[in-house]
């Protein structure tokens, strides 16, 4: 994705991106050959959490603190501290201290706050340490802040629930690394077809959510293999889509 595309998809401006590689906080994409940026989806990823956290209150030097990971303060304990400064301020940041009291309320990842619908997603899931699920809420946290549908989280809880998501993954995680012609792969993407509900799919609003270079950025954040799986199951819900509603 080039930079005026990243931006749009977390609702930034390329001025914004712009300026947190300047100040440190979003390291410089590698350039194509045009000397135009390419960003990944571990980009638009790192982007969307730095919106969610600045967007909260969080200053400049909290979020570089958060964003560190281990060597950094708990989520916790900085959205605590953010919430008895918004009390000193009660009737400038009403809408603020809301927000804050709605994610309190759920369960902290640990990684960056989310929107109610997406924590009681994510609440609902097995716990597993598989990689790959690991990068499904990853995506699911992007999604959340370039879309914000409660209704596709909806669509997702039956899923999440479903015990034969978790052999599914185990299957996706052992072909990372294999080529792109392994035998697992049909198989694999026909059951994960098969698996998605229609309530889902009647989530999927009108065109859906495209943006020019996402598509090709998110299989790019896959190993060959697991975005070829990924890229069969994408067409074949396109198809199931238009399937049903006739788009």
């Amino acid at each position: 994705m080039r930079i005026g595309e990243i931006a749009a998809l977390v609702g930034l401006t390329p001025r914004a991106v712009r300026h947190y590689h300047q100040i440190g906080l979003l390291a410089e994409p590698a350039r194509r050959a045009n000397g135009y940026r390419s960003y990944s989806v571990r980009d638009a990823v790192l982007l969307a959490r730095l919106r969610r956290l600045t967007e909260l209150g969080l200053g400049l030097d909290e979020v570089r603190e958060v964003l560190a990971g281990d060597a950094g303060r708990p989520l916790g304990d900085v959205l605590r501290e953010l919430d008895a400064d918004l009390a000193r301020q009660e009737r400038q940041i009403r809408e603020r201290r809301l927000r804050l009291a709605q994610l309190m309320e759920g369960p902290l990842t640990g990684v960056e706050p989310v929107s109610p619908a997406l924590a009681e997603l994510l609440a609902a899931g097995p716990a597993t340490d598989s990689p790959t699920a690991a990068k499904d809420r990853e995506h699911l946290a992007l999604l959340d802040t370039a879309v914000g549908d409660s209704a596709i989280f909806a669509g997702l809880r039956t899923l999440a629930a479903d015990p034969a998501v978790l052999a599914l993954y185990e299957e996706l995680d052992a072909l990372d690394g294999a080529p792109v012609d392994d035998p697992r792969i049909a198989p694999l993407a026909d059951r994960m077809v098969a698996l998605t509900p229609d309530a889902l799919l009647d989530a999927i609003p009108d065109g859906g959510p495209v943006m020019t270079g996402f598509g090709e950025a998110l299989l790019a954040d896959y190993p060959p293999a697991q975005a070829e799986v990924v890229r069969r199951v994408m067409v074949a819900l396109t198809e199931r889509v238009k399937g049903r509603t006739g788009r």
